[in-house]
């Protein structure tokens, strides 16, 4: 949510619709609540670089004159006095476009020169997940203790593995959400719904975990639950997952989402076509689920490379 201390370099026209942009993001486009988090940040950040670097409070007459050198300077200062990755620059700068093409769509302010401000280049991250042989030693590993918070870690990285599921979505799930005849309901990014199949096995897992939780069942309950009850915060799935990593020696990329890259991977490299990975892991475009296929290549020129080192 958008606090008073996010406004405080705002005149109050452009308060105003900036939590108007933020019900927006939040209601209608239904943006989870890290972009939301996110957004508001990067645009508090350029609204109080822009008060500074103008040297009063930012109206919506102030907004809509920003030109060229004022967008280069804020960028600028986030790349070197705030050693913002150009990623991070990019993101930045995504939440403020969205929030001047919305008022620009609703007549409220027209800034042209933001359309003409080019993100920063930054390097094809290609997925990193873990061998076959390391996925199934993690989740094998965790099969080995007794309390039901071992049961409980087991059952969560095995449907993260099993299902392609990004954490928070896993972490939101209810009892009620439990597979059926085969299939998981699951409520992705921007509210997007999609069908996951869910192997026999996967469920097992999690019926091991539910006799053991000591909390009863209902249907609204959080099937994920932490220590004093309540719904499982993704820091503690982390910290059990980097547990787990030193107790194997399995290297510092082996994090919770590894294991939705390892699904994909995995996949792929045992036949399955990329339309069909993209629909269970929720991509809205098929270019997201495409670096798949770049590692695999990746990978396999690395291993035609070493087997065949002459040039």
């Amino acid at each position: 949510m958008i606090s008073d201390e996010d406004l405080t370099f705002c005149a109050e026209d452009l308060a105003e619709q900036l939590l108007r942009w933020y019900e927006y993001l939040s209601v209608e486009k239904r943006f989870s609540k890290h972009t939301l988090r996110a957004y508001t940040h990067d645009v508090s950040e350029f609204i109080r670089f822009m008060a500074q670097y103008k040297g009063d409070h930012i109206s919506l007459n102030v907004i809509g004159d920003v030109d060229i050198r004022d967008f280069r300077a804020w960028l600028s200062k986030r790349a070197t006095a705030d050693k913002a990755s150009a990623a991070t620059r990019a993101r930045s700068l995504s939440g403020v476009k969205n929030l001047l093409s919305w008022l620009d769509k609703n007549g409220v302010v027209h800034n042209p020169t933001i359309h003409t401000v080019r993100a920063p280049k930054q390097p094809r991250k290609l997925p990193r997940p873990l061998f076959e042989g390391q996925a199934i030693s993690l989740l094998d590993f965790l099969k080995e203790g007794g309390d039901w918070i071992t049961a409980r870690n087991g059952a969560l990285f095995t449907l993260l593995y099993g299902a392609g599921l990004r954490i928070d979505e896993a972490l939101s799930l209810n009892i009620a959400d439990m597979p059926q005849k085969g299939f998981l309901r699951v409520m992705g990014k921007g509210r997007r719904e999609r069908q996951v199949p869910v192997l026999e096995v996967v469920v097992d897992i999690l019926d091991v975990y539910r006799k053991a939780c000591p909390y009863p069942e209902e249907r609204e309950r959080p099937l994920f639950l932490g220590q004093r009850g309540k719904r499982l915060h993704q820091g503690v799935a982390q910290k059990a997952m980097r547990d787990v990593r030193q107790a194997l020696g399995l290297p510092e990329t082996a994090t919770p989402h590894a294991l939705r890259h390892s699904f994909a991977t995995h996949l792929l490299q045992n036949g399955a076509n990329l339309r069909e990975i993209q629909e269970m892991l929720g991509h809205s475009s098929l270019s997201t689920t495409q670096r798949y296929a770049d590692m695999d290549m990746s990978s396999i020129m690395d291993t035609y490379k070493k087997a065949f080192p002459r040039k």
